[in-house]
């Protein structure tokens, strides 16, 4: 899916447009072989960069192709997938390309909040035409979006945790090991973003006035902080997951523990029976109280084995 908007520089309000002219817009989503060839044709560029942000595995780094006149920023933004009914965090590419000045181009592979937060005109100050504040205003409110998704992922550890005081159970266990993947994901995404924010300040090709550079200072500030709540929240559910697997660990235990103690206490019924019903001769067989009598003394032998196991915490 393509799609291009250009803001009035007289109204400074941003639409939707067909034509490629000056300061537009180009927000490809997944986009098709003949979409990228059309854009490539009208634009006159290669399509090696569009093809870079395509790939699920690219890292986030900074490209210039001096023959196009071109800059390639490739940044990691979070996204939320289902995996067996549970929330998956994980994250995607996204490309942002520089064309001579003239127009801005943004490829992912899926529709995120990102993108649609600029669509819908949610952001401050921003205008297609301002290319280099663009950038700058996409790595912020995406390090504000890693921040929101933080926030959930503890959240929902926090109720994941709740869960597991009271009931041991599969799904929460495997929720939270996909909260602990989402966060390695999310840890690795964000240092990679910081060393294309450190880049950005020393690169020639863009023009930063005062108010840009204030915007990425907060941008870079604004990653630091999740850098650090995602280290934090990532040792916390590693401790977590620890804690949790020593409970089930000493559970199990437990119940193997209690029930070799009850094998032990009915194998002594068993055991005397089984010697009073051999065919041959056993004390107590002529008199006709010895049924009570060895039922009765094995009644006392399983209460004198219960005892001393009670004793030796065998039972709890």
């Amino acid at each position: 899916m393509v799609k291009m908007y250009r803001t009035d520089i007289e109204t400074n309000i941003c639409n939707e447009v067909k034509d490629f002219e000056r300061g537009t817009w180009i927000n490809m989503i997944n986009p098709t072989e003949k979409e990228i060839e059309s854009i490539c044709y009208n634009l006159k560029i290669k399509d090696n960069f569009i093809r870079y942000a395509l790939d699920i595995e690219e890292k986030a780094r900074i490209d210039i192709e001096e023959d196009d006149n071109t800059i390639l920023f490739i940044i990691d933004i979070p996204i939320i997938e289902k995996e067996h009914g549970n929330n998956m965090y994980t994250t995607i590419p996204l490309g942002m390309i520089i064309v001579r000045d003239d127009f801005f181009i943004t490829v992912s592979l899926k529709r995120t909040s990102l993108i649609q937060s600029f669509e819908m005109g949610q952001v401050k100050n921003f205008a297609t035409y301002k290319k280099s504040r663009f950038i700058l205003q996409m790595m912020y409110n995406n390090s504000s979006d890693f921040l929101k998704y933080l926030n959930r992922i503890n959240k929902e550890t926090e109720i994941a945790e709740s869960v597991l005081k009271t009931s041991m159970k599969n799904k929460e266990l495997l929720q939270l090991l996909s909260l602990e993947k989402g966060l390695v994901y999310f840890t690795t995404s964000l240092r990679s973003n910081e060393a294309v924010m450190e880049r950005t300040l020393k690169i020639k090709n863009i023009k930063l006035y005062d108010e840009d550079e204030d915007i990425l200072e907060d941008a870079i500030i604004e990653n630091k902080q999740a850098i650090e709540m995602s280290k934090v929240y990532s040792d916390i559910l590693t401790g977590t997951m620890d804690a949790y697997a020593s409970i089930i660990s000493n559970n199990l235990n437990g119940v193997m523990k209690f029930l070799t103690s009850i094998t032990i206490i009915l194998a002594i019924p068993t055991m005397i029976a089984s010697y009073w019903g051999m065919n041959v001769k056993m004390p107590l067989q002529d008199n006709p109280f010895g049924f009570f009598i060895v039922v009765g003394g094995s009644i006392i032998l399983g209460i004198i084995a219960m005892y001393w196991l009670k004793r030796k915490n065998m039972l709890d």
